[in-house]
């Protein structure tokens, strides 16, 4: 039998090398018929789609940014290996560039950061604690420092969300969807508020109280204890220490943080004043671009949603997140002022209406799972509005 020599082919890169092999083995006298091939970044392996949403269009990102739902759900990273820094992936398979909020040191070294209050606020030491060495700007409003960064005024804002004893501050979950800023972190301060007052002033001179409602509320029975009875509420807790000092109140004290006494001369008349011993108020990070969220360490995912009209709607909204054992570390409803009434049943005459509410939920996971991206798609297919408010690493640090 004649010897058959195999021609040898010159070295071409893997792809290319089995393109030309596959092009050889090919009989040129019986061609193969030619058919087009339909490509769909649901078929990329290497994309990470969103689940659809069957009510709206996506529309493009403005600045180009990847893609984004109507909802304002963007597409989660997925991580390369042997890359030094995340890739972030959109629904069309390409890596989205990074941001500021990316590559800012944590330190904070540069930054502008605004909170609500005069300085000596509980919410400035928190915004320390969050960037050890950044510019703090005080603000007279929360919806200021909302501005702030809106505006480039301020690169970020640290604004409380809830605390163990007073609950949840309703106005910043308000300003959180009238707003399109993100939330990029969080960060817990223990709270331990001191009775102030100007230097000679004793315990018993005290008539009258003043600071902020949420520190009063705190500090009920023991300034019924003390035995000061009357209290004055004001937009802030150094505020009231401020006014103490620059009008040289004798009968009048304030609750405030031992900053405050420092900053504006005033003597500490009791410390740990709080009904409660565990005090401590989580804040959110708040900036214009999110963050790219990651899977290699704790992560949350806060988001905002509404629901239809009809029983077991909420039950099927959380269940979404149990079936695929996600967590969720906070529920809050607030009122959906721009619909603020659902028909509950129109076969009488007059319908029966009652108040229709927003659902917001922190979840234990981050967007860069794929089973939290299933799980808001799936969240999608029957709630009217869905939109993702930030994901972040968890704090866990010692309070």
């Amino acid at each position: 039998m004649a010897s058959m020599t195999t021609p040898r082919l010159p070295f071409l890169p893997a792809r290319t090398r089995s393109a030309v092999a596959a092009t050889s083995s090919s009989s040129p006298s019986s061609p193969l018929p030619r058919r087009s091939i339909k490509c769909s970044s649901s078929t990329n392996a290497n994309s990470a789609p969103l689940p659809s949403t069957s009510r709206q269009p996506r529309a493009p990102v403005a600045d180009g940014v990847g893609s984004a739902d109507l909802n304002g759900l963007r597409a989660p990273p997925i991580p390369v290996a042997d890359s030094p820094l995340p890739a972030y992936r959109d629904p069309h398979g390409l890596p989205r560039p990074l941001t500021s909020a990316d590559l800012m040191e944590s330190s904070g070294e540069g930054l502008k950061v605004a909170y609500q209050g005069f300085p000596g606020a509980y919410s400035e030491a928190a915004a320390k604690k969050a960037y050890p060495n950044c510019q703090t700007v005080p603000c007279e409003h929360f919806d200021t420092a909302f501005q702030a960064v809106q505006n480039w005024i301020v690169d970020r804002a640290v604004l409380p969300l809830e605390n163990t004893l007073g609950g949840s501050i309703h106005r910043n979950y308000d300003l959180l969807l009238r707003h399109e800023l993100h939330i990029v972190g969080e960060v817990r301060l223990a709270v331990r508020h001191c009775l102030l007052a100007n230097r000679g002033v004793k315990i018993g001179n005290l008539r009258n109280v003043i600071s902020h409602p949420q520190a009063l509320a705190q500090c009920e029975h023991t300034l019924t204890e003390l035995g000061i009875e009357h209290r004055q509420a004001v937009d802030d807790t150094a505020g009231a220490a401020k006014l103490v000092a620059e009008q040289m109140l004798q009968d009048t004290g304030a609750v405030a943080s031992s900053l405050a006494a420092e900053l504006y001369g005033l003597d500490i008349l009791a410390e740990n004043i709080q009904d409660e011993k565990v005090n401590v108020t989580r804040f959110m990070m708040l900036a214009r671009e999110p963050i790219i969220p990651r899977v290699d360490k704790p992560f949350k995912t806060s988001i905002v949603f509404s629901l239809e009209e009809g029983p077991g709607q909420l039950f099927k909204a959380l269940a979404v997140f149990a079936l695929r054992e996600i967590n969720l570390t906070k529920i809050e409803s607030r009122p959906h002022k721009k619909r603020p009434f659902r028909v509950a049943d129109d076969t009488f005459s007059t319908p029966v209406k009652y108040f229709n509410y927003l659902f917001y939920v922190d979840l234990e996971a981050s967007m860069a799972d794929p089973k939290t991206r299933k799980a808001l798609g799936n969240l999608e297919e029957f709630a009217p509005f869905v939109r993702v408010l930030g994901s972040y690493p968890t704090d866990v640090s010692e309070v």
